[in-house]
């Protein structure tokens, strides 16, 4: 058995799974060492209340990280109890402590998303040399590798299941410009490329948001398309094109994606592309991206109003217009015990918003007070909420 087999053997099995999403903090950031977590007073571990309704948490540990500001909507990830956050070095922290369990330098490029399938994290190699590697996200160690081919100018994981690994990469061409890219499958328990399809000319490389549902891959990407392929051979089996750039989250239910287009939420057939439904927000108001939660569509709007929505029919379940002088719009969602939580974007005054899920109601928002415009993260981690800012890394109670 080869090196390389025995090291895919032992990364298979995990069974992990990843929750992504923005998040945002309240009350004076405190400094941290370099590479350690300080914890909230004696509340880093599972033993600790939460503030009365109304009032924000405090973070029950915070902690500095290498994050840069071409991390992109999958820059932060809880898997298996550790939260992983996007950066140089790479590192994996454990939720209830804060305290760094692994810790990986030079393994991957800036902005990397973390792309995990069949318990597997995969990453562009920081070598620029065409490799994809794959690492044991428990710790942190490299589990699997492989490349797409010389004629492609590094391939970066846009999604992954059990068998493949999904990559886009531009055609090398003589005079080293990439025109043209490709989107291909490499199969994980071989290494080899199962399948690769050329994009159509003139699409790009970067703004790419791809999920795999069942034998499907479906992607948006910053030329206002969303696209779905057969996972087993590539196929394109429809495109259709969108009226607004969609380059993060859509959402899928049972058979339909779900995209925010400009005024509209849109259901799309995962079959053929024919439209379900359509939600439209109030005029001159674009919505953000759509999070399936627990059966329940949840999206904000920039007219700062939030909705919650039947993902089969479209039907409003309500519409909570009573934010505009309370909140920022978020982009970013998860809910855990009855309680929504969004993370806002460049917007000083925003953070994490905590919402009743039944009627939308805001409870309370959590901001660090830094001042720092970049976007928040959030992200679900058993009793807390695993939040980054900038450079900054909190966890919030969730229960």
């Amino acid at each position: 058995m080869s090196r390389r087999q025995m090291l895919r053997l032992a990364g298979t099995g995990l069974g992990l799974a990843v929750l992504g999403a923005g998040a945002v903090g309240c009350g004076p950031e405190e400094d941290a060492p370099a590479g350690g977590a300080t914890p909230g007073g004696e509340k880093n571990g599972d033993a600790f209340t939460t503030p009365p309704p109304g009032t924000a948490p405090e973070p029950l540990w915070q902690a500095d990280t290498a994050s840069t500001s071409l991390s992109g909507s999958d820059a932060l990830a809880v898997i298996g109890g550790l939260v992983l956050v996007s950066g140089d070095p790479l590192v994996g922290r454990d939720a209830v402590s804060g305290k760094e369990k692994w810790s990986r330098a030079g393994i991957t490029t800036p902005g990397a998303e973390l792309v995990v399938g069949g318990g597997t994290l995969y990453l562009a190699s920081a070598e620029y040399d065409g490799d994809v590697v794959g690492l044991d996200p428990a710790t942190g160690k490299e589990t699997w590798r492989s490349r797409l081919g010389d004629e492609y100018q590094q391939p970066r994981p846009m999604a992954a299941d059990e068998g493949h690994v999904y990559v886009l990469a531009g055609i090398l061409e003589k005079d080293f410009t990439t025109p043209d890219n490709v989107i291909a499958a490499i199969d994980t328990a071989s290494g080899k490329v199962a399948w690769r399809e050329q994009r159509d000319a003139g699409t790009e490389e970067y703004g790419i948001n791809a999920a795999v549902v069942g034998e499907r891959l479906v992607y948006t990407d910053y030329r206002e398309n969303v696209t779905v392929r057969d996972t087993a051979t590539g196929r394109q089996v429809w495109t259709k094109k969108l009226g607004r750039s969609n380059r993060r989250r859509f959402a899928v239910h049972e058979e339909l994606v779900i995209v925010a287009d400009g005024q509209r939420l849109r259901a799309l057939e995962l079959s053929g592309g024919k439209e379900r439904w359509s939600l439209t927000t109030e005029e001159f108001s674009n919505f953000y991206d759509p999070h399936l939660l627990d059966g329940v569509l949840y999206a904000s709007d920039s007219a700062r109003a939030l909705w919650a929505v039947d993902p089969a029919t479209g039907k409003e379940i309500w519409h909570n217009e009573d934010l505009r002088d309370k909140a920022t719009q978020a982009w970013q969602f998860v809910k855990v015990n009855g309680v929504l939580y969004g993370a806002t974007e460049f917007d000083k005054d925003g953070g994490v918003h905590a919402y009743d899920a039944a009627t939308g109601k805001l409870r309370w928002t959590y901001n660090d007070k830094s001042g720092d415009i970049q976007q928040w993260y959030v992200a679900a981690a058993g009793k807390r909420l695993a939040v980054m800012h900038g450079k900054r890394l909190y966890a919030l109670p969730a229960v």
